[in-house]
């Protein structure tokens, strides 16, 4: 059997008894079209190996598949075990990993080869995942993820942006992040009550090294803990006014208006102080 052989999505949704569940934060992306066009937006073909999380009935993980990419899926849900395994059957270039993709070794799923993450994430765990992978030991060849649109502005947003934060810092610090695509709620089964969209990042040339990387976190989580206060008091148990002078920025500055180098720069500082 090939792909193009495989029953339709809702007639195997249907066929299977499936249904999306709420604890897994499950929307089904059914719609052919808007799969299509995440997989050209992921830029991969024959020569490239995708991770994908939450594959659920497989709507996207037949797009990517279309593109002659070798997939990884990793699925919790036991239920989609039948249906999946007829797209890998049908394909031939599928592995399935059935479990928790926050405990997932993406390196040792890569084999010591570059793997692009492509996924429409679930929403109570897309944060989570994208910050293992922003900051973790393994970088993907590039990401192209589905989150809430909500979410999706958090990571592109700038300083001075109501959804500039700590998770938008880690993104621009370690990738170029774009958003590429808006998905109304409509594309899902059952809809979402939000839009969501699709976010490319692309890892940056000049990405932090860990320890710089383990001291952004630290910066950042104190400086956005308190995001309302000015620097010398959000980062005072780091070095508060010290730090930031170290860092060459305002204490008076709050952490909203500071930028992505802003915060590098806070990073250097604290790792000088021998932190």
């Amino acid at each position: 059997m090939s792909l193009d052989a495989l029953p339709g999505l809702r007639e195997a949704l249907e066929t299977h008894g499936l249904w999306a569940k709420k604890a897994f934060g499950q929307h089904f992306l059914l719609d052919l079209n808007v799969t299509r066009k995440i997989a050209r937006m992921a830029q991969v073909g024959e020569a490239d190996h995708v991770i994908e999380v939450g594959p659920g009935p497989g709507g996207l993980t037949r797009a990517l598949l279309e593109t002659g990419a070798r997939v990884t899926a990793i699925e919790k849900d036991e239920r989609f075990r039948p249906l999946l395994e007829e797209v890998a059957a049908a394909s031939g270039r599928l592995e399935l990993i059935f479990g928790d993709a926050l405990k997932a070794d993406e390196a040792a799923i890569a084999g010591g080869a570059p793997a692009h993450v492509v996924s429409n994430l679930p929403y109570n765990v897309g944060t989570p995942l994208l910050v293992k992978w922003l900051t973790g030991p393994w970088t993907p060849a590039s990401l192209t993820l589905m989150f809430q649109r909500e979410v999706a502005d958090r990571i592109t947003a700038g300083p001075n942006e109501d959804a500039y934060g700590r998770l938008g810092v880690l993104a621009q610090a370690t990738c170029e992040a774009h958003r590429v695509l808006d998905a109304p709620a409509r594309a899902f089964t059952p809809p979402p009550k939000v839009d969501s969209a699709v976010v490319r990042l692309e890892p940056r040339a000049d990405r932090p090294s860990p320890d710089r990387l383990t001291a952004l976190q630290t910066v950042t989580a104190a400086a956005f803990g308190q995001r309302r206060k000015m620097l010398r008091s959000s980062l005072k148990s780091l070095g508060g006014e010290a730090l930031a002078v170290a860092a060459g920025l305002d204490p008076q500055a709050r952490a909203e208006t500071v930028p992505v180098a802003g915060f590098l720069g806070l990073a250097d500082a604290w790792l000088a102080a021998g932190r």
